[in-house]
């Protein structure tokens, strides 16, 4: 153990007599046990990280105190206890609006048929940083009086960005799989370089994976996706095949967009729009996916290569790998939308007309931004006179929707009528001809602006009177 002569500026905070975390310390240590902050607190301490507004995250302890001790504890103390994690050894407090995990020394084993840890007590705290995934993770810190506990040289890995296990890889990932995954995380988030041993432990033991639930597969790789550059992690996923396990798609983009001028494999190019894009999630979800469907649809005619309706397979591609990774209905059908859309700003190559700001306003709807911004972000090209031709056509849309928007109600485009009018003028119930009436109208808004009520009544007595519906006089 070490003593702290300096504290460094993001554990301050934590520190201070008055925090819930010392607080908890002063409880634990009170009745015999011991307190030690663990987690990426510590870490990231060494990293001389100012806490920015907002960023403060929840606080890890670990004790030797087993779960129902900790419970009867932090009981009478806290603001608000939970007990979800308490058959895995955490106990979950809230202090003086802080968020505490508290939970007992342990190691996880995990047993080939099994996708849940069976939970086993250790009595001391090397052992329990022993069975973490990382060693810039297996650093501890004693609470009240602050002593660094580093048994693995974590500080040094972090110094020297590399990325080490505790104990052998290969004991590693076989205690939680999903450390596999969490690796490529640390690679993007922490700029680390594994040790080779490492990689050839994932190598070896990636379909381990295939025990892990997708919901925790799903939040890993999500984590991934929002690092501020995740291009060195989606690298790691795909050289150790990992990626095979739960999003084969990836590697499956490994094909030379142009064989014959050797352009840059897809999978690079979809690397590269990843990293270009801002870190939300459905957009650099988007940004994965947007040429997957390149695979299934490339074909070869003329001397070149094609990939024609790419964003329809691909939005179906999409849709289907997103839902067997548990993604939220609305995350889903947002990335599929925007995945089929993506190639939309390059349909009308010729300009801009009002119909057509139109049709792109309607069909992007609440993810225009976001369509917008994926678009300008595709562009990978090293050919300056490309790459400014396609910002000169973004530049040119998002002008036309600015100007169409002084004049109309552009972002709520609906028919000029609603059902219920449609229905009192034709003098029928709802059903198919009521929704063919509506699209109508609706077509005729989009090709030619706003509708007065007057004009839509009459066109819609024509197209009434085409179909042998009888309207009033």
């Amino acid at each position: 153990m070490v003593g702290m002569t300096a504290i460094p500026p993001r554990l301050q905070p934590l520190l201070d007599e008055k925090s819930p975390a010392q607080q908890l310390a002063r409880v634990l240590t009170g009745a015999g046990y011991d307190c030690y902050l663990v987690g990426g607190t510590v870490r990231d301490a060494f990293l001389d990280r100012e806490v920015r507004p907002g960023e403060e995250a929840d606080v890890d302890i670990t004790t030797d105190a087993r779960p129902d001790v900790v419970e009867r504890l932090v009981r009478p103390w806290a603001d608000a206890v939970w007990l979800q994690g308490q058959r895995f050894g955490t106990v979950g407090c809230r202090k003086d609006g802080r968020t505490l995990e508290i939970t007992t020394f342990r190691a996880e084993v995990y047993h080939p048929d099994s996708r849940k840890p069976v939970v086993e007590f250790s009595d001391d705290i090397e052992t329990d940083l022993s069975r973490r995934d990382f060693t810039v993770n297996a650093m501890a810190l004693r609470l009240p009086e602050p002593e660094l506990v580093d048994p693995f040289d974590g500080a040094v890995d972090l110094a020297a960005r590399r990325l080490r296990t505790p104990l052998a890889p290969e004991v590693s990932f076989v205690d939680d799989p999903l450390r596999m995954l969490r690796a490529a995380r640390f690679i993007a988030q922490l700029g680390l370089v594994p040790e080779p041993e490492l990689t050839d432990a994932v190598v070896q033991l990636r379909h381990r994976l295939e025990i892990v639930s997708a919901e925790r597969i799903r939040d890993e790789l999500s984590k991934l996706l929002l690092a501020d550059d995740p291009g060195a992690g989606l690298w790691f996923l795909a050289e150790t095949a990992l990626s095979d396990e739960f999003l084969p798609e990836l590697n499956q983009m490994r094909l030379e967009q142009d064989p014959i001028h050797t352009h840059k494999d897809v999978l690079a190019h979809t690397i590269a729009v990843v990293r270009n894009t801002r870190p939300q999630l459905i957009v650099r979800l988007a940004a994965l996916f947007h040429d997957v469907g390149k695979p299934k649809t490339r074909s070869f005619a003329g001397g070149g290569v094609s990939f024609h309706h790419h964003e329809v397979v691909g939005a179906r591609m999409t849709e289907e790998r997103m839902r067997a990774l548990r993604y939220p209905n609305d995350v889903t059908e947002a990335v599929v939308q925007l995945v089929y859309l993506h190639l939309r700003i390059h349909t009308y190559a010729m300009g801009w007309t009002d119909k057509a700001v139109r049709r792109y306003v309607r069909d992007a709807g609440d993810l225009l931004d976001e369509l917008n911004h994926l678009q300008r972000c595709d562009c990978t090209t090293r050919n300056q006179n490309r790459a400014r031709a396609l910002q000169r056509r973004m530049d040119e849309l998002e002008r036309r929707i600015a100007e169409l928007r002084e004049q109309e109600e552009l972002d709520a485009i609906r028919p000029p009528l609603d059902g219920r009018q449609v229905m009192e003028y034709l003098g029928v119930k709802p059903g198919r001809i009521v929704g063919e009436a509506l699209d109508f109208l609706l077509e005729a808004r989009l090709d030619e602006g706003p509708i007065s009520e007057a004009d839509a009544y009459e066109r819609l007595a024509a197209w009434a009177r085409e179909r042998g519906i009888k309207t009033p006089q």
